[in-house]
């Protein structure tokens, strides 16, 4: 993970990009985590990683802490939770969302 950097996820939302042969990615944590990156990567290719940063997002009036991979192919990911540490995997499901919670 990097340093934190400043959250702009306020004035920005998120588009998925789910459907046929794609899926997306919600990782939901504790604010601890706030600006810091989460990789994933396709299993068995660890070279090939893609990164989002968590973010505060405003659901009512609660903050809710988490990385949005918006479209991701269907398959098995590599969660990284640090350059070097594997937090475990998930499946990506065409046309659907899959949720983690880190809380």
């Amino acid at each position: 993970m990097s340093e934190p950097s400043v959250d702009l996820s306020r004035q920005a939302g998120v588009v998925l990009d789910i459907g046929d042969g794609v899926g997306a990615l919600v990782i939901r944590t504790s604010e601890d985590l706030r600006g810091m990156e989460i990789e994933v990567s396709p299993r068995g290719d660890d070279n090939a990683r893609q990164h989002v940063e968590v973010h505060e997002r405003r659901v009512g009036d609660k903050a809710v802490f988490a990385a949005v991979f918006p479209g991701l192919s269907a398959g098995t990911y590599t969660i990284w939770r640090a350059p070097e540490e594997r937090w475990g995997e998930v499946v990506i499901r065409s046309g659907r969302v899959e949720e983690l919670d880190w809380t």
